[in-house]
């Protein structure tokens, strides 16, 4: 990924308002770099299969422009459309449909020749290449939700969305589903997905976006993303229970456990002084022996519930 390159997806000033009133998207802009892995996270009805649908040309925007591989997504829809995969939600497949042949289907909806040997490995990579000959009954799930990312691959695309990919999976095929996506990202395909699974997003995404009331409050690397809104815990044990925090460490506002064998303080590590010199010396003031000290870092789901609660600027306009 070349940080300095054209954004490959470009979205400006994008709304979308339906005849009822509701705004399911404000004023969005979002820059997609090239060969990232993007996760947008948010509550449902936030706005982020809205956002993804918008980009791939399938809902009319009210407001606003984007442009994919610098192709406007309605003014040059075939070309945008063309570099472009999606895997929706929904498990959208006939269900007497042969495997291979919904595939290459696909592929030739999109104008190209048939190709059965890109066909055949690409199924392989997804551990299709046994069910080639079955019909999509006879699948389970998980691999019916393969076979969606097939269908999308199939006319070798530089983008690919999943629209909450791993939803009604199990641990292990969703471990294996994070495994295909990591080898996408190795062949130059770049990844914008939706996940209800924070813990997924903080392993695999390059990038993280906050959707909530049809905005993005939030876009940043991972890790930019957790140190600027991250805070840290200092959790203090303590020899001896105390009773009630001395009135001398109120300044700190710490947080008693109910044993009161353990006290809390929360600092944010921006801050040119995180306060715990200060601390210690009033502990040992107040005459409270520590026995042990630990830190704990905020999550990435700490950051995202917190992001979304403090959003009360009431429905989007």
């Amino acid at each position: 990924m070349n940080p300095t390159s054209e954004p490959i997806i470009r979205v400006r000033g994008l709304g979308k308002r339906y005849a009822n009133g509701f705004t399911a998207l404000s004023n969005v802009d979002l820059d997609i770099k090239e060969g990232e892995i993007l996760a947008l996270l948010g509550p449902n009805g936030a706005g982020k299969t809205t956002l993804i649908s918008t980009i791939c040309g399938l809902v009319e925007p009210t407001s606003g422009s984007v442009t994919v591989g610098g192709h406007d997504i309605h003014k040059n829809f075939r070309e945008a459309r063309s570099l472009i995969g999606l895997v929706p939600q929904e498990l959208a497949i006939a269900p007497f449909d042969v495997v291979a042949n919904t595939v290459r289907l696909s592929r030739g909806l999109f104008g190209l020749a048939r190709n059965d040997v890109y066909i055949e490995e690409l199924l392989g990579r997804l551990s299709l290449g046994d069910k080639m000959g079955n019909i999509m009954q006879q699948l389970s799930g998980g691999m019916k939700r393969r076979v969606l990312i097939a269908k999308a691959l199939a006319h070798e695309p530089r983008i690919l969305f999943l629209d909450e990919p791993t939803a009604g999976v199990d641990v292990e095929l969703r471990k294996d589903m994070w495994a295909i996506v990591e080898q996408l990202r190795a062949d130059g395909v770049t990844i914008i997905l939706t996940t209800h699974y924070i813990e997924e997003a903080e392993e695999i995404a390059d990038r993280v976006g906050v959707i909530a009331k049809g905005r993005i409050i939030a876009i940043d690397d991972k890790v930019n993303l957790m140190s600027r809104f991250g805070r840290k815990q200092l959790t203090i044990e303590l020899r001896d229970p105390c009773d009630s925090v001395p009135a001398t460490l109120e300044p700190f506002s710490l947080e008693r456990s109910s044993d009161g064998r353990r006290l809390v303080y929360s600092y944010d590590t921006r801050a040119d002084r995180t306060g715990i010199t200060s601390l210690l010396q009033a502990l040992n003031s107040a005459g409270l022996q520590l026995k042990d000290l630990s830190t704990t870092q905020s999550s990435l789901e700490d950051i995202f519930v917190d992001m979304v609660a403090s959003d009360n600027d009431g429905a989007v306009e």
